[in-house]
């Protein structure tokens, strides 16, 4: 910990010039402060290319001013608003650095006894933390890492879309045949969708007959469901309580829902093609597939989200990143419990908890050690969260390590990365 911290307040010396920005939709606001404690006014330029180019010259003209030699940029993190600033600042020999937004709020608050938010203090306070020493570092994703970050955003919002629209298919085969959600489960099968895109009422499955059913269910269940599941249908459908006034109105939205559905699942299935073909061009994408438990979608959003494990020095600053760092409440004898902070990408969380439940499962690759945090008296949910941190911690030394994982260990130790990767 003391050797992060001594990296951090060296990001500013004597011949640094210390630039900040709150970052907006339309109009940014800039600030300089020298080594000498002298400033300048906070000045705004658009978020565009000709109010790049403004501020640029604004503190290249400082820079050469107070005979400076290097320059830092910081920043709070805002989303897509900062993106096109950062990426004009990348290709110039700027250092850039981000704060957490909730270090400014609190140092506000510290310094003028008042939440009160403008844009002329913000850079300022943004300055102050970065003196501090509380900067955290910027990592730009670049060729395939920037397009796996963006597949990896894109494929998460269609699942998230995908899911509300099921939610609302749930909601309108209630109204119209409640006892269909009984007896088949859900709507997400190949089977029910099936169903419901031919002969969503109870008529028109008792209609279509118990034999023509049973026939249809087996092929498209691929010989899952047979006979009995179709008779279970059948005779809800002779007892359905569901409504028959404005029938044709839902299924008017029924057939629309399910289009949609189709057209989401050949627009996640492009997606996870083309995440595919951009893990390829990964040069240590081998080192993390070879953990069992985890495919390629995992591999190339964890390094779409993470943006270049190679560019990390060390593993507190990838677990910062992932939220997945920990903290404990104590207070003279009270001695609190750990937690994660879940200040980092959230996306990322969800994808190494997911991996977690994989390499779980009995046979996988942190079976034991999953055991033996639940034989400790560890909640499941808990122990799953340390076990993707530790899955973070190994996939971090394999990439470091150009290595590869393999299941021999060394009597002690649980997961030891020995063989090189081709």
């Amino acid at each position: 910990m003391k050797e992060i911290e001594t990296r951090k307040y060296k990001i500013i010396n004597e011949k640094t010039l210390l630039v900040t920005v709150d970052m907006s939709k339309v109009m940014h606001t800039g600030y300089c402060r020298c080594p000498d404690g002298t400033e300048t006014k906070v000045f705004e330029f658009f978020n565009t290319g000709q109010g790049f180019h403004k501020f640029w010259g604004h503190i290249t003209q400082v820079m050469r001013a107070k005979n400076l030699e290097e320059m830092v940029v910081g920043f709070e993190s805002t989303g897509p608003y900062a993106e096109p600033l950062l990426h004009y600042l990348m290709k110039r020999r700027v250092k850039l650095v981000q704060v957490n937004p909730m270090h400014t709020k609190r140092l506000k608050e510290l310094q003028g006894n008042s939440p009160n938010k403008t844009d002329q203090k913000d850079p300022k306070v943004i300055a102050d933390i970065i003196e501090l020493g509380h900067a955290l570092t910027v990592i730009i994703p670049e060729g395939a890492t920037a397009e796996l970050r963006r597949l990896t955003q894109a494929r998460e919002r269609a699942i998230q879309r995908r899911t509300a629209i099921f939610n609302q298919l749930h909601d309108l085969v209630f109204i119209l045949f409640p006892e269909f959600l009984q007896v088949m489960n859900n709507v997400k099968t190949v089977s029910s969708q099936y169903l419901l895109k031919h002969y969503p009422t109870p008529q028109d499955i008792i209609k279509y007959g118990l034999d023509a059913l049973t026939a249809t269910m087996k092929k498209t269940s691929r010989g899952k469901l047979g006979q009995e599941r179709a008779s279970a249908v059948y005779e809800a459908a002779r007892e359905s309580a569901g409504i028959k006034e404005g029938q044709t109105s839902i299924l008017i939205e029924i057939r629309e829902i399910l289009a949609i559905i189709e057209s989401s699942e050949r627009f996640i299935a492009e997606i996870e093609k083309e995440m595919s073909c951009r893990l390829d061009e990964i040069p240590y994408k081998n080192s993390i597939l070879s953990l069992k438990g985890i495919g390629e979608i995992t591999a190339a959003g964890l390094i779409g989200e993470v943006g270049d494990f190679a560019k990390f020095k060390t593993i507190s600053e990838i677990t910062k990143l992932a939220g997945l760092d920990l903290f404990e409440v104590s207070s003279g004898k009270h001695k609190g419990q750990r937690h994660i902070s879940k200040r980092g990408r959230p996306l990322m969380r969800k994808l190494l908890f997911f991996a977690a439940i994989n390499v779980v499962r009995k046979g996988g690759i942190m079976y034991e050690q999953y055991q033996k945090y639940i034989n400790r008296g560890m909640p499941r949910m808990k122990a799953l969260v340390a076990i993707a941190r530790k899955l973070l911690c190994v996939i971090f030394a394999l990439v470091r390590d150009h290595r590869e994982y393999t299941s021999n260990f060394i009597r002690g130790q649980n997961i030891v990365p020995v063989k090189e990767a081709a």
